[in-house]
């Protein structure tokens, strides 16, 4: 989750199997009750920037997210070496994966205040 100025992200607790029906439903909750007014989707690409099976089920899955939350835009975004960011980062209680999308989430709020 971003703070209101765009600027840092902050590591929330990892929704399990969020493709699931618990999980879309835990996903589906958390997005409405934190207004949420974007939701960025860690894209994971090969190494050489290249689709795989689980490139092609996180594009998937991000399709029915967008559709599930009616007006919410949903963006992918590289996910490359944000485990890796998250594993370095090991000093927060939060867990690796939400660390990881913490880093993934600031990266792409980077990427997005230079543009």
């Amino acid at each position: 989750m971003s703070d209101p100025t765009g600027v840092l992200a902050t590591p929330l607790e990892a929704v399990l199997a969020p493709a699931g029906k618990k999980g879309m439903g835990q996903l589906l909750a958390l997005v409405r009750e934190l207004g949420a007014e974007r939701v960025v989707v860690g894209l994971p690409l090969s190494l050489d920037g290249g689709d795989s099976d689980q490139t092609r089920e996180a594009r998937e899955f991000a399709a029915v997210l967008e559709r599930r939350l009616k007006g919410v835009p949903v963006e992918l975004y590289d996910e490359r070496f944000t485990t890796l960011l998250a594993q370095r980062d090991g000093s927060s209680r939060a867990s690796e994966d939400s660390r990881a999308a913490a880093h993934l989430l600031s990266s792409w709020l980077d990427r997005n205040a230079a543009a």
